[in-house]
């Protein structure tokens, strides 16, 4: 936008969807373009080109790593971050044949991993319910984690609609208390790189592009002795995990984005709290709107809030003609129009929602703009519906 278009009373754009793909940070960009030209062979040849490839494959697993502070085996890269989450859960169903396929989930997980478990199984798995703030109770994973029938327990780091935290690790000691050999599925996608990992996970997924690396690669992470056998048909790759030819370049660019955004979270994450804490106190001011999510334990980058007797799709244009990019509805079917389902299982108003995530160089005046927009844009909409 130039300062000219600005002038002219055109207004500012504002992204304010990281949560589904953050901007590609630059680091990654840099890297991904020095890479283009040395990590196109494949690397599982012998000759020089693909042992050039292959050593940057090995040095973006062994970056990886050492981010998410696990080991270099225990990471594989795949096609996107709902490819991890399917190959988790998939494979930690099917090493264990006798456990059974019912997989035990909250009601607020991805659809990813919804999908994954109907895929295997049609029907008869196991839904946790959670409270007003969107967070499973740990016993009442247990409680349902019992039935011999159980392969899998999957239980979100975070959600990706509300950004409330879940109780992974706690979860996971209540489950080895129990004496339950059940492995533990964490989809970290909208946390990973933002927030360390919880303990406990089996398996673990996570999104480059949640992070700022480049769309099309997903983590995968398989804890060293947990029972884990590929749910698909083999490939003959350097990693067995996964299949098809790697995109080097993409994940060492993936590799560097998340090294680069760990090194800098913790200022970010203070600055993009203050800035959501700040957002949360100036929506709950306009009439009839109920912000949702743990207000405390939480993403620090996101925050969404429902608006009554107004259309979420009116409410994303009417901000967009703003100059502000938010998402509505449920963040993994909005496409679709169906009401959220991750806002019905907390029990608050389905319709009307907007989830607004911070760039990491947002600042306070992006906020006092949106805050400033807002009640104008919900007061039209309303007015227009002859309320």
């Amino acid at each position: 936008m130039t300062k000219a278009a600005a002038r002219s009373g055109v207004p500012l754009p504002r992204y304010f969807d990281t949560a589904s793909a953050e901007s590609l940070h630059p680091a990654a960009r840099e890297t991904l373009l020095a890479a283009l030209d040395q990590g196109y062979a494949d690397p599982r040849r012998l000759h020089g080109p693909a042992r050039s490839a292959r050593l940057l494959l090995d040095n973006a697993r062994a970056v990886v790593a050492e981010c998410l502070e696990v080991r270099p085996d225990e990471v594989s890269f795949t096609s996107s971050g709902t490819d991890a989450v399917h190959r988790g859960l998939l494979g930690l169903v099917a090493a264990r044949p006798g456990r059974g396929d019912r997989v035990v989930r909250t009601a607020v997980e991805h659809s990813a991993v919804v999908h994954a478990a109907a895929w295997r199984r049609p029907e008869g798995h196991l839904e946790v319910p959670v409270d007003r703030t969107g967070r499973v109770a740990p016993e009442d994973v247990v409680a349902a984690a019992g039935s011999p029938e159980v392969g899998v327990v999957a239980v979100q780091s975070a959600n990706h609609e509300v950004g409330t935290l879940q109780p992974v690790t706690e979860v996971a000691s209540a489950l080895r208390a129990a004496s339950y050999d059940v492995p533990l599925l964490v989809d970290a996608c909208a946390s990973m790189g933002r927030l360390p990992l919880p303990d406990g996970w089996s398996a673990a997924a996570g999104s480059a592009h949640k992070w700022g690396g480049p769309a099309g690669v997903g983590v995968l992470l398989v804890r060293k002795g947990v029972r884990w056998v590929t749910p698909f048909p083999g490939d003959d790759r350097v990693d067995e995990r996964v299949s098809g030819f790697e995109n080097v370049p993409a994940a060492l660019a993936a590799a560097a984005a998340l090294q680069a955004v760990v090194a800098e979270r913790d200022a970010v994450n203070a600055r993009q709290a203050a800035l959501v804490d700040r957002v949360r106190a100036g929506v709950a001011a306009v009439p009839d709107v109920e912000v949702v999510g743990d207000p405390i334990d939480r993403l620090p980058h996101l925050v969404t809030f429902s608006c009554l007797y107004v259309d979420g799709e009116a409410l994303v244009d009417g901000l967009a003609r703003r100059g502000f990019s938010v998402a509505s509805g449920s963040a993994c079917t909005s496409s679709s129009l169906e009401p959220s389902r991750v806002l019905a299982a907390m029990g608050a108003l389905t319709h009307g929602n907007v989830r607004l995530s911070l760039t990491r160089d947002a600042t306070e005046d992006d906020v006092d703009a949106f805050l400033a927009a807002l009640p104008e844009v919900v007061a039209g909409i309303r007015a227009d519906a002859g309320l």
